[in-house]
């Protein structure tokens, strides 16, 4: 294994444990108003919980799923009339052509195939779902979208001018619910003892942009995004409540 896939696999590490931290920190939890008491790991049963939760909660996470059936759609489409892959994902010269839509038509394909799929589509359904309760639905999807097409747009620049996939946009949900979880724990009866792992999510994500990782971009896009939500439209977020 090089450096390289070291320094990716690390990186992809702490945000995954990180973002699960902050997943049930911010989600709601089972017959509580704030998320999970945890200390340390965070057990797949609490995530578990909190999406739970989040999916009982009224309104139902409408956007959430409405992105994940778009999702899974698109992944059995791709299978059967495999051309739309290389019709929508990105190409080298993309932009110069003036196909500037790749950047939003590459976040509706999977490139890699059955294993980006069996990895992208369930992160997409746990990480939206609790986004969704935290942020809001159309917030949620705003995320979403200006993450995902950033990360793209970046990568047709010269990051990674070939592919295709949803889980910079997933990064971007990450992003924004780790900085709200940062800045809000108050709401949530948390304190900053609580979350300091949490940071490595914002800190991945400068790395990974240093290393000309497009999922850098979804992570600090969607941090900047928390920051304004949290501090601009504080009022406007959804409160912590009971499932």
């Amino acid at each position: 294994m090089s450096p390289h896939e070291i320094e990716l696999y690390a990186c992809a590490a702490a945000v995954v444990t990180a973002g699960l931290r902050a997943l049930v920190l911010v989600g709601p939890a089972d017959g509580g108003a704030g998320g999970r008491a945890v200390s340390g790991g965070v057990q797949p049963g609490e995530v578990l919980a909190a999406v739970r939760a989040a999916s009982a909660r009224r309104p139902r996470p409408w956007v959430a799923l409405g992105l994940f059936a778009v999702m899974a759609v698109m992944a059995v489409v791709q299978y059967a009339a495999p051309a739309v892959v290389g019709d929508l994902m990105r190409q080298p010269g993309a932009l110069s052509d003036g196909q500037w839509w790749r950047a939003a038509t590459a976040l509706l394909v999977q490139s890699s195939g059955a294993a980006q799929i069996a990895c992208n589509l369930p992160a997409l359904l746990v990480v939206g779902v609790v986004a969704e309760s935290v942020l809001g639905g159309w917030r949620t999807l705003g995320v979403f979208l200006v993450s995902g097409v950033a990360a793209q747009t970046v990568s047709l620049g010269g990051w990674a001018p070939r592919g295709g996939g949803d889980s910079v946009a997933v990064c971007g949900l990450v992003g924004a619910l780790a900085v709200v979880c940062l800045l809000r724990g108050g709401d949530f009866g948390r304190t900053f003892k609580d979350s300091p792992l949490v940071l490595l999510v914002p800190a991945a994500g400068l790395f990974l942009c240093a290393i000309r990782n497009n999922h850098g971009v979804g992570l600090v896009v969607g941090c900047l995004l928390g920051l304004v939500l949290s501090v601009r439209t504080r009022a406007g977020l959804p409160r912590p409540a009971a499932a």
